[in-house]
């Protein structure tokens, strides 16, 4: 009888442990799918400030050269 319940307590402790290890993986992944995302919004924010800077000297340079005739 007592190996029965001995065995019963290893079963039980190593479902307890099976479930604890799933919980704590699945949180990392989600962890780590936030992280992945937060990484392409910072992306995505430093190409939109490389377009607006390039957007800003390309209209610089259109109203330098639209000022440049006029001044001759």
């Amino acid at each position: 009888m007592k190996t029965q319940a001995f065995r019963t307590l290893i079963v039980a402790t190593a479902a307890v442990a099976a479930l604890s290890v799933a919980a704590c993986s699945k949180k990392a992944e989600e962890a780590n799918t936030a992280a992945a995302e937060a990484n392409a919004a910072a992306v995505a924010a430093d190409s939109a400030q490389d377009a607006a800077a390039a957007a800003g000297n390309a209209a610089a340079d259109a109203a330098g050269n639209a000022a440049a005739p006029a001044a001759h």
